[in-house]
């Protein structure tokens, strides 16, 4: 079996993290953390992922700090679940991907770096592996994710203007 490597990679696992919950501290507004908010509500946000796998790579978690999906009370599963379905529709029109890879990753030992709970959405893309990724470990970003920031808060902008949402998320 062969693996490839990116041993860039260990600078981010033990460089400097600001003080305190990183999605605590993007809820707050903090200065210490980039602001890649494309979405507000009143349980339930979602940002770009600062590391993200392709444009539209995005974070969505609870106002509230969890760490586990069955601390959960049922307005925020309900809640997620509306973004979640809201965030496929305004990807589909922005960027029209193939697929999506969904999911969560819930404890570090499952590769989660950030102990608050969140869900991450990854637009995926036909032929989207290309030479930087076999050869180097790399990932080619084809856009800034300022640019992608700029498309998702126009894209949710949009959407809410189209559709009619309970006020769980908005």
């Amino acid at each position: 079996m062969k693996y490839f490597f990116n041993f860039e990679k260990i600078a981010y696992i033990k460089g400097k993290r600001p003080s305190g919950c990183i999605l605590c501290l993007v809820r707050d507004g903090s200065a210490e953390v980039e602001n890649l908010t494309v979405f507000e509500g009143a349980l339930v946000l979602a940002s770009l992922n600062l590391y993200p796998y392709n444009p539209g790579h995005l974070l969505l978690f609870p106002r509230r700090h969890v760490e586990d999906v069955r601390q959960l009370v049922a307005e925020e599963v309900t809640a997620l679940h509306e973004v979640t379905a809201m965030f496929l529709d305004v990807l589909d029109s922005t960027y029209s991907p193939a697929a999506y890879n969904l999911g969560l990753n819930m404890g570090l030992d499952a590769g989660a770096s950030i102990r608050h709970l969140h869900y991450h959405i990854i637009p995926r893309y036909p032929h989207e592996t290309g030479i930087a990724d076999l050869i180097a470990g790399k990932r080619v970003l084809v856009e800034n994710p300022l640019d992608t920031v700029a498309r998702l808060r126009d894209g949710v902008r949009s959407y809410l203007a189209d559709h009619a949402l309970s006020s769980r998320i908005t």
